[in-house]
């Protein structure tokens, strides 16, 4: 580093991608700051994925106590007390606040706790007035909720912010939104004991996911709680017991509280890209190449402000790549082809690869294996519920290039099928290895026959 430059590298933002990025490039020897304006941990761990799972054990217990009586146990009525999770949940978020600032100063990062903005390419002007001359800056600050739509008393309605400081479980909620966040928060607190109605303007639930998938989820969540699809809100307004909500379809509900979860945007508002030139795309994103460099040579943005795929550990990945590339003379490049994935709703959602339809656009040629069956525990338990399981396969190069798993358990099951499919396991692949018995995973190497070949001429 030259006398003409403060740090080598700033980061803007402590979340996941900027966190990692920091350490890496510390670790090179690189002199590092890092601005962190509310908490060091960022979305995934502050007010999302951590928390948000959270959440999720706590409301499958509910599952657990009613299918226990099926294998013989006498339960007595359980009891669930939010204030007991809340306190726990938010004291679990602390220790790994505190975790995240601890491993950052043992790796010789400077934390600044103050907003940063970009003044040109090589300098940040902090709150305080100071300026951080740099000669690397990187962007990631993430994303945030979506604005609530401006209908009358909008206002009344909290995002998935303001859902971590909720006091008490609300007796009646609306979850508006079809998206990931949406699905996982109605099922926790339909399984919680909330009286649960979730809309969603769509004709289906996760857009983008394969579309059986969809549908059995969609049939799941009907027997959970009052689904409502094709619908949106015209009006929120106070009343005498709660809240009173006017849809679309002219029906109208009374609720305690009315979330909103229909998606995030990259937090870029007043961050000062404008000033060196760098022009947000259609999504509001920071337009960045595969390195994760923007138009501006000395800036770099990864992680949710990208918008290339809005998830934790790509984010860690991103920054990790910046890091070794930039900073450690190791240039490499994310993939963001292949990359498995969870939804924890109830039932689970695993995923890897491509669905159906979009590995028919890009391969041709495509053998799809299915198979939707009863879980075993549901057999003494009694509950209605399935398990669904697709492989899909290139027929060209016999390569499995998507896996989709509907059921329990599908995240743990997920990230293990997720090396094989990145390592290009074949179908045959697949086929020679010995299935674990019993346990649903088994049914992924010993689906044989194909229940439907597509190719380009047989499509419609």
């Amino acid at each position: 580093m030259t006398q003409e430059f403060d740090v080598d590298l700033f980061v803007i933002g402590g979340g996941s991608g900027g966190v990692r990025a920091a350490r890496i490039a510390s670790g090179y020897g690189a002199r590092v700051q890092l601005a962190e304006e509310y908490r060091v941990g960022g979305t995934c761990v502050i007010r999302g994925c951590v928390p948000k799972k959270l959440m999720v054990y706590a409301s499958r217990f509910r599952d657990e106590f009613e299918d226990a009586a099926g294998f013989g146990w006498t339960v007595p009525e359980p009891r669930f007390d939010w204030s007991v999770m809340k306190r726990r949940r938010d004291a679990e978020v602390l220790r790994l606040e505190g975790i995240y600032g601890t491993n950052l100063g043992k790796a010789g990062v400077e934390i600044v706790h103050e907003r940063a903005v970009i003044e040109n390419a090589h300098t940040v002007r902090l709150a305080s007035g100071r300026r951080v001359r740099a000669k690397v800056i990187l962007v990631a600050v993430g994303a945030h909720p979506v604005k609530v739509p401006e209908v009358p008393g909008c206002e009344l309605a909290i995002t998935s912010n303001e859902v971590f400081e909720l006091e008490s479980l609300p007796e009646r909620i609306l979850v508006v939104g079809g998206g990931y966040i949406a699905v996982e928060f109605a099922g926790v607190f339909a399984a919680l004991g909330s009286k649960t109605t979730l809309a969603h303007r769509g004709d289906r639930l996760l857009r983008g996911f394969d579309d059986e998938i969809r549908d059995a989820l969609d049939e799941a969540y009907a027997k959970r709680m009052d689904l409502r699809l094709g619908i949106s809100v015209e009006r929120l307004e106070r009343v005498a017991g709660g809240l009173g909500v006017t849809l679309s379809d002219c029906t109208t509900l009374e609720v305690d509280q009315v979330l909103y979860a229909t998606g995030r945007r990259p937090k870029v508002e007043g961050l000062g890209l404008e000033s060196v030139g760098i022009t947000l795309d259609e999504a509001g994103a920071i337009p960045v190449d595969a390195f994760s460099q923007t138009c501006v040579p000395s800036i770099y943005a990864v992680g949710d402000v990208t918008d290339r795929a809005a998830l934790t550990p790509i984010a860690i990945r991103e920054g990790h790549a910046f890091a070794d590339t930039v900073f450690g003379d190791k240039s490499w490049a994310v993939d963001h082809d292949l990359i498995p994935t969870a939804v924890f709703s109830t039932p689970e959602i695993g995923v890897v690869g491509h669905n159906e339809s979009t590995a028919r656009e890009r391969y041709g040629k495509i053998d799809v294996y299915r198979s939707s069956f009863r879980p075993m525990k549901a057999t003494l338990s009694g509950r209605d519920e399935k398990v669904l399981m697709k492989v899909i396969v290139d027929c060209a190069s016999d390569r499995v290039v998507g896996v989709h798993i509907l059921g329990h358990d599908a995240g743990e099951i997920i990230q293990a099928v997720g090396i094989a499919v990145t390592m290009g396991a074949t179908k045959a692949d697949f086929d020679r290895t010995i299935a674990v018995h019993p346990t649903a995973g088994e049914e992924l190497v010993t689906m044989r026959s194909p229940v439907v070949t597509k190719h380009p001429e047989a499509v419609g």
